[in-house]
Parts: C-alpha cells; structure tokens; sequence
C-alpha cells in the first residue's frame, strides 16, 4: 500500500460553518467568583470564542502545520480491513538513527510532536538521532476512523506496528502518554462536541488548563489545538470511542509479561502519579527520570526534558543503548 504526501486544507465552507455557529453561541450563567472550581471561567470562553469568531487565523496556522512532512498510507487491520492513516516522518540525516514511533494522547493530537521533533532528528556526536513517526490514531485528526465495534488497545497497537513496518523499520522504539482510563457512552457526548464548537472548547480547554503544571497557554494555541479536533477528518466523536471499545472488549492489560526495555518520566502534574513500586510491575524497568515540573501534556510543555529521557535511555551508557539491530543513533565515525 503506497505511501501520498498530504497537506491539511480545511475548505472556506468549512470554516464559514464554524463563525456561522459561533456568531449564535449561547452562553449560560455563572455564580459570583465562580473562578475554575466549577469549570472554565464564563469571561474566558467568552474571550476565547470572540477571537475564534473573529481573528483567529487558522489558514495562517494551517500554513505551518503543512511544513511538516506529512503523508497517510492504507493500513490493513484485521477484522476491520484498510485504514486511511495519517502520519508525520521526520527522518534523520543519520544513516544509523534510531527509528521512533511516537504516540499521542488524549485531548492530544499529532501536532504534540511538533516540539521534540527538531531535537530528536538532530544529530550529534553527544547524543543519539532518531528517525521519528507521529500517527494520528484512528479517529484522530486526519486519520480515518473505523466503523465496526471492537476497535480496542490492539487494534491501535496493530495500527501503529503495520504503519512502521510498512515504512521498512522493523525494528522500532515508541514513546507514549497517557490517554485515560474512564469510559462513558461516546455517542451522546458526540452529539454535543459534534455539533457545538463552543461545547468542544471549553471541554478541551478545561483539560488543557486542569492537566497542564501553569503552563501558559496562549489563545492561539488554544484555538489551534481545538481546531485540529473541530476539522477532523472523522469529526470530534470518534476520537472518545476509543475509551468505550477498550472497555467493552473482553480481556485486561497484560502486565510484566515482555522483557522489551520499559522507560518511565515522571511528570509531576500528571493526572494519576502511581507510586514507584508499582509503576515498576509494568515491565522490564531500566530507566526512570523525575522532574520538577510538567504534566499530562509532557511533550508540549515540557519538550527539552523528554528529549534528554529519551537521548540518556537510547544514548551510549544508558540502559537501552543499542537494543535497535544495527542503529544506535550516532553517525559512522
């Protein structure tokens, strides 16, 4: 199945469909000091709305997310048949880079990557390179979404591994955030994220706000970030499918059962911060980092630490230096 370059172009109708039902937002009420105990402050979504009514530039945005190389590819999964999927594949001037597939969460998207993707292309006698892939997962972004039930944990996995076989890295290292972990029936929530762009907002604002450790979000990138789920390709409800199916399908995690090398970051802003004891019980442990400050968003707000994780876990003298046959990431000398 052959690889297309693609470019995100969301249509003037498109956009005009989306002031049109801004310009008839309906806001409710809010107690005096209600600050964010109750959720997103009323003066906030107001301020936030009006800007993507009227001055948010998303073709300006659109513009640079399309320097990024980006492509989608027809990815067979069992019981389910072809997907349409989207990905960034940022390759390394290293021959020998290791190849990465990063994972995105949720309320995340692929453009999550946009900030370590520099640093870990670069390459350098200090630390190892990396040759990077960043897939928008089934229902996300500009990938496709499947139609049939029971499209759980595996199935994404299998979606990410055929994508990077397909891209000859048969071997590969991954890092992955969080996604959650609490079900609810989709299909009503969608009704509301699907068709209110105000409703979508301030429920992703309210998470990148909550989840975040002070980190200063601007209303561009607010905006930004809610736009790529209003102009999915699928459309805002499929990206909350996922927690359903991984629910409703038979079967639990397996823990401890592979001896693949397992890195854990410590972010202190996560949402659920695990004691060490058990986050050890997940697999083969050989590397962990702590910080400071950072939280579920750790690849946006935290870029510089993550990369340097990643460079001591994969790097010469770290844990998992060479478990890549035949790419340990540095340049032939």
């Amino acid at each position: 199945m052959s690889e297309n370059p693609f470019k995100v172009d969301i249509s003037d109708s498109e956009i005009n469909l989306l002031k049109k039902k801004l310009d008839v937002a309906t806001f409710p009420d809010e107690i005096d000091e209600a600050g964010w105990a109750y959720g997103v402050p009323l003066a906030d979504m107001k301020r936030l709305v009006e800007k993507w009514r009227t001055t948010f530039d998303w073709k300006k945005r659109e513009k640079e997310i399309n320097q990024l190389p980006m492509f989608t590819r027809d990815v067979d999964i069992e019981g389910f048949g072809p997907l349409n999927i989207h990905y960034v594949h940022q390759k390394s001037k290293v021959d020998g880079a290791i190849p990465l597939l990063f994972i995105h969460g949720w309320p995340g998207h692929f453009l999550e990557v946009e900030r370590i993707l520099p640093l870990l292309a670069h390459s350098s006698p200090e630390h190892p390179s990396f040759h990077v892939v960043a897939f928008s997962l089934p229902g996300f972004g500009f990938s496709e979404t499947p139609k049939g039930k029971g499209f759980a944990i595996s199935q994404y996995a299998e979606t990410g591994h055929k994508l990077m076989l397909a891209l000859g890295y048969n071997e590969y290292v991954l890092q992955g955030g969080d996604w959650g972990g609490i079900a609810t029936q989709p299909q009503t929530l969608g009704y509301s994220l699907a068709d209110s762009p105000v409703g979508l907002l301030a429920w992703i604002y309210e998470k990148l706000v909550n989840w975040a450790d002070d980190y200063p979000w601007d209303d561009d990138e607010v905006l930004q970030w809610v736009s790529i789920y209003w102009f999915s390709r699928p459309g805002p409800t499929a990206s909350i499918r996922i927690y359903y199916e991984s629910y409703a399908t038979a079967g639990t995690l397996p823990f401890g059962e592979t001896s693949v090398p397992l890195g854990i970051s410590y972010f202190p802003k996560e949402l659920v911060l695990s004691p060490r004891s058990w986050s050890r019980t997940l697999g083969n442990v050989v590397f962990e980092s702590e910080h400071e400050g950072g939280g579920h968003f750790a690849a946006h707000e935290k870029p510089v630490e993550l990369v340097s994780d990643l460079r001591k876990m994969f790097g010469k003298g770290g844990p998992a230096y060479g478990v890549v046959s035949g790419k340990n990431g540095y340049a032939k000398s």
